[in-house]
């Protein structure tokens, strides 16, 4: 029998495992892209900035009826777990005016950083986001462990980020 012969049984099993790890990794295997935030209070972020804990950068708009919706939600869940290390970035579309980001963030006293993506940048880094809300979810290593367009499963999300918090 060749050594070839002897190999391919291993190669395989090998190739097969990497895909079963792959599929099975909680964390996910994609990092954050490197991006700059520049938010409302003058601020500049960048991904590199939200290793550490873990993050959510979520697209939004004000015409966004699921975003209206749901930022409430994540105003409570950063009130609520910032003190303990979670990060939220808001970044508002391109298409939307910024007085009415400002205005809005003024009237919901939104406590996160929001950005205002007026080039597109942050949208293209992120994979050309178009629909909002679209929020991804970022482990303190840095990986999307999580993206969603729509809300997010609250009660799932906030058992998945204490468990990070708490690692």
């Amino acid at each position: 029998m060749k050594l070839t012969d002897k190999l391919l049984p291993f190669a395989a099993l090998a190739v097969v495992l990497g895909l079963v790890a792959f599929w099975l990794l909680p964390g996910g295997v994609n990092a954050a892209p490197a991006a700059t935030f520049r938010t409302l209070d003058g601020r500049t972020l960048t991904t590199a900035d939200l290793k550490g804990k873990p993050a959510i950068v979520t697209f939004w708009a004000t015409s966004c009826p699921g975003c209206m919706e749901e930022m409430p939600h994540l105003i409570e869940l950063y009130r609520e777990l910032q003190p303990k290390g979670l990060q939220i970035v808001g970044v508002a579309m391109s298409y939307d005016p910024p007085s009415n980001v400002m205005e809005l963030v003024r009237q919901k006293q939104v406590p996160y950083p929001i950005a205002l993506d007026t080039d597109e940048a942050i949208a293209r880094a992120f994979g050309t986001i178009r629909v909002t809300p679209t929020s991804f979810l970022i482990a303190p290593d840095g990986r999307i462990v999580q993206q969603k367009i729509g809300a997010f499963d609250l009660p799932a999300l906030k058992t998945q980020l204490k468990s990070m918090l708490d690692a």
